[in-house]
């Protein structure tokens, strides 16, 4: 038996080892679906078209245990992250396990639910039964298989007909170990009901020891409503990050995702967006700011089912010392979705010779009334810049890093959840050596001439 069918046994023991009847037949149906479904396939490998660049062998070999919610005290590390006054809620998962006494959930408008998966199950199951498992596809992805088959808590948010709420709802996952590598699988289901307007942020955090953290999103948004959605990743240095979020939009939603990693030891995320009704309009934007050995690994798919639907994407990464970067980007225009107008662009700076970037931007289109575009740039600084500052009495490395701080602020000035968009400019500015007051912030949603 090899080390990687060592490691999935592993999984399927601790779900045995866990598993009970809870009263939700359709809960407990679910669950089983995904140990079977990762049971039978395991860890993907780099002989998968869709894995090749990114070994997935350094999880697999790790013996996690499943993180227990009693573990070190994660208020620290919460309040580091914290929005504070600036978010309507905030919902602490720690190690997978809601924190109540970390979370604040009591400022809410007539309409809006945040609260934490388990309790929804209970407080409204018909809701998530409804949707839970119904977007993320255990067949297409094996560790949503590994989490939907250890599906026990997480954030459930829900905004009925209507409901609009103006400042973001915050959710950040807490994940840390004591002693011995822990694996945590939290499951956020999002669910924007017809003409509701909301903001949401996930921030994914902790300290410095070795754990996985495998989350999967599930984002259900109705007719006319609009979605803004934040993700930051900036965990330890020695964690693993495998994380895929899946969105279904129907008619005129309007969905914009602004996805950002900074930390972790090897990052995989997956992001899925269909259009399912006609002028669903999705936005994706993304930044990777990595340097040591880090590796991260985007894949994106912006799949248009139906007519009429624009869409925009552009994912800029920063790469230092031996950083690997992996994106790979994916529009695909169904035979119905005549009229599409999509863009995407991929574009990443190199600031050493040792840093890789592999990126496969791609267009399969099955409609003749479209407009796509794609492309992708990948190179070193512009030296006629920086000798242009250098003229102008500013260092060299000061010249370099002042330019990629320019270069990522390209998507961080779109970003208008303003914690988020300050914890990357400050990270920026402190990996760069630059003043923290420095800050580009004009705001939009998007740029044609980036594009």
């Amino acid at each position: 038996m090899t080390q990687v069918e060592e490691q999935t046994d592993l999984h399927v023991a601790n779900f045995s080892r866990l598993s009970r009847d809870d009263g939700r037949p359709w809960l407990a149906n679910l669950r089983q679906r995904g140990i079977e479904r990762f049971s039978s396939v395991g860890f993907p490998t780099t002989k998968e078209e869709e894995w090749r660049f990114t070994n997935m062998a350094p999880i697999a070999k790790t013996p996690f245990i499943l993180a227990r919610p009693d573990g070190a005290d994660a208020s620290a590390i919460t309040r580091k992250f914290s929005f504070g006054n600036d978010a309507i809620a905030e919902l602490v998962i720690v190690n997978g396990h809601f924190a109540p006494h970390l979370s604040h959930l009591g400022r809410l408008p007539r309409g809006v639910t945040v609260i934490n998966l388990a309790a929804a199950v209970d407080r409204d199951p018909d809701l998530v039964a409804a949707n839970l498992g119904k977007w993320a596809d255990i067949r297409g992805n094996p560790f949503v298989a590994l989490n939907t088959g250890f599906i026990h808590d997480g954030a459930f948010v829900h905004t009925a007909r209507g409901a609009a709420v103006e400042k973001p709802i915050h959710l950040i996952f807490v994940s840390q170990s004591e002693g011995e590598p822990s694996v945590s699988h939290p499951r956020t289901l999002i669910v924007a009901e017809e003409g509701s307007i909301a903001t949401v942020v996930e921030s994914y955090v902790g300290a410095d020891g070795v754990y996985w953290t495998n989350a999967v999103t599930e984002i259900a948004a109705a007719a006319d409503s609009r979605l803004d959605h934040c993700k930051l990743q900036q965990e330890g240095l020695n964690a693993f990050h495998v994380a895929t979020m899946q969105v279904n939009l129907e008619r005129r939603a309007n969905f914009v995702s602004h996805a950002a990693t900074i930390g972790g030891q090897l990052t995989r995320n997956d992001l899925q967006v269909i259009m399912a009704g006609q002028y669903a309009d999705a936005t994706l934007n993304g930044l990777v700011v990595i340097g040591g050995k880090q590796l991260v690994d985007n894949h994106t798919l912006l799949d248009h089912a139906q007519a009429n639907c624009p869409s925009h994407e552009l994912y800029k990464h920063v790469l230092s010392d031996k950083a690997t970067g992996v994106f790979k980007g994916k529009i695909l225009v169904r035979p119905d979705a005549q009229k599409t107008d999509s863009k995407q662009t991929s574009k990443s700076l190199l600031l050493s010779d040792d840093a890789v970037m592999h990126s496969q931007p791609a267009l399969e289109i099955y409609a003749d009334d479209v407009k796509c575009t794609h492309g992708s740039t990948t190179g070193p600084v512009d030296e006629e810049m920086v000798f242009y500052l250098r003229s102008r009495g500013v260092g060299m490395e000061a010249a370099r890093h002042l330019l990629s701080y320019a270069f990522a602020a390209d998507v961080t000035r779109r970003i208008r959840v303003e914690p988020v968009r300050r914890r990357l400019e400050d990270f920026l500015a402190a990996q760069h050596g630059l003043p923290q007051d420095l800050r580009i912030t004009d705001l939009g949603t998007h740029d044609e001439r980036a594009l």
